[in-house]
């Protein structure tokens, strides 16, 4: 890790490093056997938790990716004030000319790459770029992440933001080193349920909490095997020969930040467990019996259909994470929150407990009139206005720039990015040793106890407007 990466990939052009999907990256493991071998023989360079990078008066973007995740971020981005969109980059030109028709009639004209597997490199050498955003394959993630930072950009990658451990070192390594932010878009963290539990919890409403639950329960089975969805089948790829939490970040990240975790608490080890397969084989099996583009789909170790992963923390609190995207259920992430005065829960409807009883509709309202925080007042209405999984996409890119403007930490760095990721990897080991527990790596090398919490505050910031009429 103290090789200079930049060069590395200059010569190598990213040969042998595992890649076996790459010239897939314009859309959108398992472990070795010690996951703490790296944390115990490292130190930490420089703390990024808190750090605040030099102010942007312009943030200028270059997006890696425009298939599934990538158009949306620019749309977002291109309506925001003090961005600047560069570069656009995707493998496949046709992606790139879309964006660009989408771009017509803004102040954003920014240049195009596409066509070969290079593209990406030669739009994250400008030098005129400060944020590097990446909507790709997962493999593909950390090898652009740690080209951006080290050649000298910020950088906002989609979720997971590394699919093994040492991947997730790398990160960490190379943000520390090179003091730039590597923000996973978590962005189940700033839906409107989840920033209102935030806030609750910081007023201490739910007083000392002692368990949070979260999932992805989504089915997509019809959308991963969709010949039209996901260039090469790259995310079907991803569910076979790995068994494990594949997907845990959207139902972690919001309870990580709610217990404080990476600042003042720190997750210890976990136990996962994973149901058999009933569906996704059973499915690429019945559409290879009628068209031959899937046979090379049958025969596979698919992953089983719901995944649970149990963590305990440093500090004795408790976190249960679920992974199901291939039952017919409705869709959930869950979000419970509890402690030792009150409840709250999202799904199948939100609502607060502090007793036997579900609080009542007016009472709800009250509560969200007392606890609703300072940065869903400044920019709630209007990112439901503009969309993005119902607002929340919108308050996290305008949240983004903000930061970067005004030069204040951001809410997501990159040791939440490398943990949150690590328990793909982790659960996996888990599953495969049947549910033995596995430690969890510290990313923060022991930060974590001083670390401050997550501040939704706008102080120092809050001033970046919304151009609605672009």
């Amino acid at each position: 890790m103290k090789n200079n990466r930049r060069d590395f990939l200059r010569i190598t052009g990213l040969s042998g490093i595992g890649l076996v999907t790459g010239t897939l990256w314009g859309c959108k493991g398992s472990i070795n056997a010690s996951a703490s071998t790296i944390a115990d023989q490292r130190n930490q360079r420089f703390n990024m938790s808190g750090y605040a990078a030099p102010k942007l008066e312009k943030v200028r973007i270059g997006f890696i990716g425009l298939g599934m995740r990538g158009p949306g971020g620019v749309e977002a981005m291109s309506i925001i004030e003090g961005v600047e969109i560069k570069a656009l980059c995707d493998l496949r030109t046709k992606e790139v000319e879309k964006v660009q028709k989408m771009l017509l009639n803004t102040p954003h004209e920014p240049d195009s790459y596409s066509g070969s597997d290079n593209a990406w490199k030669e739009m994250v050498d400008r030098e005129d770029i400060d944020l590097v955003y990446i909507a790709t394959p997962w493999d593909w993630h950390v090898p652009m992440a740690v080209y951006a930072m080290e050649s000298g950009k910020h950088v906002a990658v989609e979720v997971p933001a590394a699919k093994t451990i040492d991947e997730c070192w790398e990160l960490v390594e190379t943000s520390e080193r090179t003091k730039k932010h590597c923000m996973m878009l978590e962005n189940c963290c700033y839906d409107f349920f989840e920033l209102l539990t935030l806030n609750m919890a910081r007023q201490g409403f739910f007083g000392e909490i002692i368990h949070g639950e979260g999932a992805y329960l989504h089915n997509l089975i019809d959308l991963n095997f969709s010949k039209d969805a996901y260039e090469d089948m790259w995310r079907l790829r991803e569910n076979y020969e790995r068994n494990g939490n594949l997907y845990p970040t959207h139902g972690l990240g919001p309870i990580c930040q709610i217990m404080n975790i990476n600042r003042g608490d720190q997750l210890d080890y976990l136990t996962s467990l994973s149901s058999n397969d009933y569906t996704m084989e059973k499915k690429a099996e019945e559409l290879a019996s009628k068209d031959n583009f899937y046979s090379s789909f049958a025969g596979k170790n698919y992953r089983g259909n719901m995944n649970t992963t149990n963590i305990k923390t440093k500090n004795g609190k408790s976190i249960m994470i679920q992974h199901d995207v291939s039952s017919p259920r409705p869709y959930s992430r869950i979000h419970l929150v509890s402690g030792t005065k009150a409840i709250a829960r999202k799904w199948p409807s939100p609502n607060i407990a502090n007793g036997h009883q579900w609080i009542n509709e007016n009472q709800m309202k009250v509560i969200e009139e007392n606890y609703t925080p300072e940065i869903v007042d400044k920019v709630g209405a209007m990112a439901k206005k503009i969309g993005g999984h119902g607002g929340m996409d919108f308050i996290m890119r305008w949240r983004l720039i903000d930061c970067l403007r005004n030069g204040l930490p951001l809410d997501q760095d990159v040791y939440d990015a490398a943990l949150w990721s690590a328990i793909a990897p982790l659960s996996e080991k888990s599953v495969k040793n049947r549910a033995q527990s596995v430690d969890i790596p510290d990313f923060t090398n022991g930060a974590w106890k001083n670390n401050t919490p997550v501040n939704l505050s706008l102080a120092g910031g809050g001033n970046t407007n919304v151009l609605l009429n672009n």
